[in-house]
């Protein structure tokens, strides 16, 4: 799937929800805008989080009762109507991506559809990190290998201390080549190949959405386990597996 066709059956699936539930025609005014680090994650105990050290922008958007966050590199205030959300150019603005996928986050929220749309703050990731560990050693016994795409610390330093062998791709100049947690950064561009062959398990952040990365990680032989906001909305359409603690460890 090219991300082209990625955006397109995103907005076609979303398109269909305001259909069914008669919400395109709606009044509704939907706020977007670009949350501090301490709004978005709280203060927390490490200060390694991409959001803090200024690689990603959480927007926020509110709809209803419902509530929707993604990460993005391009952020942008956006108002208007769940119609003209639909209508966004995806494909070719970043801008309008963060928007739409934030909004659909909120929608599907609102509606009963998904949850775990506003990230855990304070001492969330460290929970979450904890939750995750128990849930592998669970459901994924056998597992050995574990390759994490996306640079999420208190992912990998539970990983790293784990008896998991693990690597982690990143896209971020300032982390690729450093040492985090014992395990060096590889570049999420020149080592994808590399390390979607070496896992038995891929844990994926699903801010990949927002980027288009996530066709790269779309119909693996092996198993792959979406973490994170982002990806709340889309996991139905995507027909993707999502794994994210937020509704139970968030404040």
């Amino acid at each position: 799937m090219s991300t082209e066709q990625l955006y397109d059956l995103l907005q076609t699936k979303f398109r269909q929800v305001l259909s069914d539930h008669h919400l395109e025609e709606e009044a509704v005014t939907i706020h977007c805008r670009a949350l501090s680090p301490e709004e978005a994650i709280g203060v927390t105990r490490r200060k390694d989080f991409p959001i803090i050290a200024g690689k990603d922008i959480m927007v926020q958007a509110e709809y209803r009762d419902g509530k929707g966050q993604a990460f993005t590199d391009a952020p942008a205030d956006f108002s208007g109507t769940l119609a003209d959300v639909a209508d966004l150019d995806i494909t070719s603005d970043a801008h309008a991506r963060g928007i739409f996928i934030a909004s659909m986050n909120a929608v599907m929220n609102a509606l009963g559809r998904c949850k775990g749309t506003v990230h855990c703050r304070t001492e969330g990731p460290e929970l979450c990190a904890k939750e995750m560990e128990a849930y592998l050693t669970e459901h994924y016994a056998d597992v050995k290998r574990v390759g994490l795409v996306g640079y999420q610390p208190a992912l990998l330093e539970m990983l790293a201390n784990s008896e998991y062998e693990v690597r982690v791709l990143d896209l971020n100049p300032a982390n690729i080549g450093e040492m985090r947690y014992g395990v060096p950064v590889e570049d999420g561009a020149t080592m994808q190949q590399d390390v979607k062959a070496w896992a038995d398990l891929v844990l994926c952040t699903g801010s990949t959405l927002c980027n288009g990365t996530i066709v790269d990680y779309l119909g693996l032989e092996k198993e792959v386990l979406f973490f994170g906001i982002t990806i709340a909305g889309a996991e139905e359409f995507l027909g993707v597996k999502r794994v994210c603690f937020a509704d139970r460890v968030g404040d």
